[in-house]
């Protein structure tokens, strides 16, 4: 699909000393003249081509030239992918991981604010990168696209709903990708890729034009990276108001930039490990965050064995409603747009589950399905009056084998839902509530596969999280760390 270039020497940047960078280091490399956005460019198509086969992690062709974008910006000439979901691109077709968006997608004639935020820091946009239908799914396996495939071992899934993002910054070739994350989505794929994926707090980073809020103000906007200091510089370039939003948060105290580089102050943390669903942990995980705990109390943090009081019932039973309500909605708007029917031929069948079941809901349902996201987000806060963080799993499991969610099986909306959540409980909590939630790869299984460990926090905390991150990204380090897919061998 992508064989223009051969890995190896390209004129001015080999193409192991690219998929080595970060985004950050990228951009230093250019403005200091060292190379420049050409060469850079050149050695990001030959990754691409390496890798791209191997994952299929691309929703169409990549684009001929970088897409326009600020070569002023901070991350000015830096390579980039768009997820094909939510965010669009002027005049480039979108598919949403779906047919119901007809053979040629759907083309808007503008950028989402999220876009041109995205251009105006520099991002050089390449490709857009593979969804699972509507996002409904922690795996990347669309009938439309086909499997998506983990660079750490090919044979398991790269997550979702972000897994074909997650799969070309893993495998060297992008450094920084567009992700979103409506119950794990940024998280969940960058643990099972060995990556840094931070949900930022409701509100953050802007869904506009389109929409005040996504999912009910379950779903929020940003990127996959591999270190945390580019998710904070980018943080720095997305987030903030737009006129006419619904929430307006307070401007952060000093750049997220700045936070990776501190040590923060003795924090009260706060460690679960045990499914909320009562559903498996794998050992291997459980020890991971262990280790973690062991490592953030070596550092002079308070840590202790707790857990908000969360309802598990009453929690999946809201979740059931609001992703049936979504996907109505969703589905609907999709048809209007593309003049397709919603059915079985052009929806995969736990999507269209989702939505019939999503069409039988009432006012008083969704009415009660808010009122548990309220009783829910009350009882977290109550938690963060004793806890700064709350450490847990990013997964339950390491990245499962391809297959095993299945967005096609013959499970109803609820069937489907709950098996989900059985694999993926730890992530959801936080999409609910709208509070910041960070996962880190700091983990390995005895496969060889990443395990991701997950630092959650109050409303507005994301600085403190970044800061943690960056002390523990210090004292255990990943960079060093290679998939079996990598651009630059």
């Amino acid at each position: 699909m992508c064989g223009r270039v051969a890995p190896g020497n390209v004129a001015g940047m080999r193409v192991d000393e690219y998929a080595a960078q970060d985004a950050t280091g990228i951009a230093e490399l250019i403005r200091s003249g060292e190379v420049s956005a050409a060469e850079v460019y050149e050695a990001a198509r030959a990754a691409l081509d390496a890798v791209a086969p191997r994952l299929n992690a691309t929703a169409a062709e990549p684009f001929e030239k970088p897409l326009e974008h600020n070569a002023d910006g901070p991350f000015g000439g830096v390579p980039f992918a768009v997820k094909d979901l939510v965010c669009h691109i002027a005049g480039v077709p979108t598919r949403m991981g779906s047919r119901l968006t007809g053979p040629d997608g759907l083309t808007f004639g503008y950028d989402t604010e999220l876009m041109a935020r995205f251009r105006a820091a520099g991002l050089a946009t390449m490709v857009q990168t593979t969804s699972p239908e509507m996002g409904f799914n922690a795996n990347t396996e669309p009938l439309i696209h086909g499997s998506t495939r983990n660079p750490w071992n090919p044979g398991h899934s790269a997550g979702g709903s972000s897994g074909g993002s997650a799969a070309l910054v893993a495998a060297g070739a992008v450094p920084v990708a567009h992700a979103n994350d409506g119950g794990g989505s940024i998280r969940i794929p960058a643990g099972y890729n060995g990556l840094v994926g931070l949900k930022p707090t409701r509100g953050r980073v802007s869904l506009a034009p389109d929409a005040q809020e996504a999912l009910y103000g379950f779903a929020c906007e940003f990127a996959v990276t591999r270190t945390v200091r580019d998710a904070a510089a980018l943080l720095d370039q997305v987030a903030g108001w737009v006129p006419g939003e619904k929430y307006r948060l307070p401007e952060p105290p000093r750049p997220f930039a700045t936070e990776p580089e501190r040590d923060p102050a003795a924090l009260r943390i706060a460690v679960h490990t045990e499914s909320w669903a009562g559903s498996e942990v794998d050992p291997d995980v459980a020890a991971a965050v262990d280790s973690v705990a062991d490592t953030l109390a070596d550092l002079g943090h308070r840590v202790e064995r707790a857990t908000p009081a969360l309802d598990w019932a009453e929690f999946i039973l809201a979740n059931f409603r609001i992703w049936a309500g979504f996907l109505a909605e969703s589905v609907h708007g999709v048809s209007q747009l593309s003049g397709l029917a919603p059915g079985p031929d052009t929806l995969e069948a736990t999507v269209l589950a989702g939505y019939e079941y999503g069409r039988r809901l009432t006012a008083v349902d969704m009415g009660e399905a808010l009122a548990i996201a309220n009783r829910t987000s009350r009882e977290l806060g109550r938690f963060h009056q004793e806890y700064d963080v709350l450490l847990t799993p990013t997964a339950n499991t390491p990245a499962p084998p391809l297959g095993v969610l299945d967005a096609n099986a013959d499970l109803d909306h609820e069937a489907w839902t709950r098996k989900l959540f059985d694999i993926v409980t730890f992530t959801p909590l936080f999409n609910l509530t709208g509070a910041p939630a960070l996962s880190l790869p700091l983990g390995v299984s005895s496969t060889g596969l990443p395990i991701g460990v997950q630092l959650a926090g109050d409303l507005c905390s994301e600085g403190m999280l970044l800061a943690l991150g960056g002390q523990l990204e210090r004292a255990v380090p990943w960079a060093g760390r290679r998939p079996g897919v990598w651009a630059g061998v």
